[in-house]
């Protein structure tokens, strides 16, 4: 039974890699960017919340009198 021969495998991936970095690359540099990003002005509603009115505040049991 004969061997594997292993000793183009760093070959292979090392050109493999090299291929894959530059095919990204080029996928990258075409896609248009936006030059100068806008910004957004940002609009702050206020809702009026039944619960922000009034004080209230939340008794545990174990702070209660006893009884």
């Amino acid at each position: 039974m004969p061997q594997l021969d292993t000793s183009t495998w760093f070959i292979t991936v090392l050109s493999a890699t090299i291929t894959l970095f530059i095919l990204m690359q080029l996928k990258i540099s075409l896609h248009n960017f936006p030059q100068t990003p806008s910004i957004k002005s940002i609009k702050i509603t206020e809702s009026n919340n039944p619960w922000e009115s009034k004080w209230t505040k939340i008794y545990s049991p174990l702070s209660l009198p006893l009884q």
